[in-house]
């Protein structure tokens, strides 16, 4: 007889957040249009090892929120399976696929709803399915919560250097607490990124609730880069580590590299450069490569005249060639790269 399988629930009201030691669950989320669920892997661990003073506060980490981005996705259902509530001292919840259904469809948005999941906060208890499932996290997930992890990639829109990311914070005290938790994640960078581009994300909703938040970018192209899936595991290993909901030390993650995180900023609308025009582009720079005012950044190609000369894309600024679009096809209005600059 094999293991049990996770327990599905039908109510998400008659989860018990605090029942003691491991639980798997599928909370089902009824389909908008037809008979059927989407089940959301959901688990939950209470530890079983005392706390010797205050309790640590609870933390909750994310994979999944958009479907084709599989580095958080698997370091979350990875813990799912390695941590173990003799480990654990305080509450650890695990969601490794938020929208299931863009999950299954290898897709940025729900294809159940048509809707971003990172657009649907705080969502709604009578809306489609991934207003519910937002909704669901709002209500259910972030009152048992002070800590937020979100585990993104840049899927098939943006290739990105290795990053931690969080908004501009106007608490001082919240936002120096999120500054040192992003940088046990031990990524080359930690963004500081614009909260003007969208409303609707799950870290905006849990920043806004005074929750320690932190995104970050592990990786780009729908597949699964070693080092960034190491640096999600490890990290949300550390911020375990650093609450004390883990007995052991914080670990260095990358033992290459002495220095410690470089903290950039892009918090403004205009640091998100769009393509001037459709082509095909042609990257001259890395991803992480430190960039002069005036430097060529990549070319614009248009194939209707083989014989014409590309348009050239210049730094507008110094700064560190944060994200630049993935595919070669460049539509006019797309993002086309962002230079990030050091944060003040």
């Amino acid at each position: 007889m094999g293991p049990a399988m996770p327990t599905i629930i039908y109510d998400p009201a008659a989860i018990d957040f605090s029942k003691p030691g491991k639980h798997h669950y599928q909370v089902a989320f009824h389909y908008d249009s037809s008979w059927g669920y989407s089940l959301v892997p959901l688990t939950v661990i209470n530890g079983l090892r005392a706390s010797q003073d205050e309790a640590p506060p609870g933390v909750v980490a994310f994979g999944g929120t958009h479907g084709n981005e599989w580095e958080g996705q698997i370091a979350v259902k990875q813990l799912s399976r390695d941590l173990e509530p003799e480990q654990i001292c305080g509450r650890v919840i695990l969601i490794p696929q938020l929208s299931q259904s863009a999950c299954v469809a290898n897709q940025r948005v729900s294809p159940l709803d048509n809707v971003n999941m990172n657009r649907a906060f705080p969502g709604s208890p009578r809306g489609s399915i991934s207003y519910r499932i937002s909704n669901f996290v709002k209500t259910r997930i972030f009152p048992q919560v002070r800590v937020v992890l979100d585990i993104h990639s840049g899927g098939r829109e943006g290739g990105f250097a290795l990053c931690t990311s969080f908004h501009p914070i106007p608490d001082p005290a919240q936002r120096e607490e999120i500054e040192r938790v992003a940088a046990l994640f031990d990524t080359p960078f930690m963004l500081i990124y614009s909260s003007q581009m969208a409303s609707g994300l799950l870290t905006d909703e849990a920043e806004a609730e005074g929750k320690i938040t932190i995104g970050g970018e592990f990786g780009f192209g729908e597949s699964v880069n070693r080092t960034a899936l190491r640096h999600a595991y490890e990290g949300i290993k550390n911020v375990l580590r650093h609450y004390r909901l883990l007995p052991e030390a914080v670990v260095k993650i990358d033992p290459d590299r002495q220095r410690p995180p470089r903290l950039l900023e892009a918090a403004a609308l205009e640091d998100y450069i769009p393509c001037p025009q459709t082509g095909i582009w042609e990257p001259v720079v890395d991803l992480g490569a430190d960039v002069e005012r005036g430097d060529l950044l990549g070319r614009l190609h248009d194939f209707a005249d083989h014989s014409s000369a590309p348009l050239e894309l210049r730094a507008h600024r110094r700064g560190v060639m944060l994200m630049a679009h993935l595919p070669a096809v460049a539509e006019k209005g797309v993002t086309l790269y962002v230079i990030a600059r050091d944060a003040r």
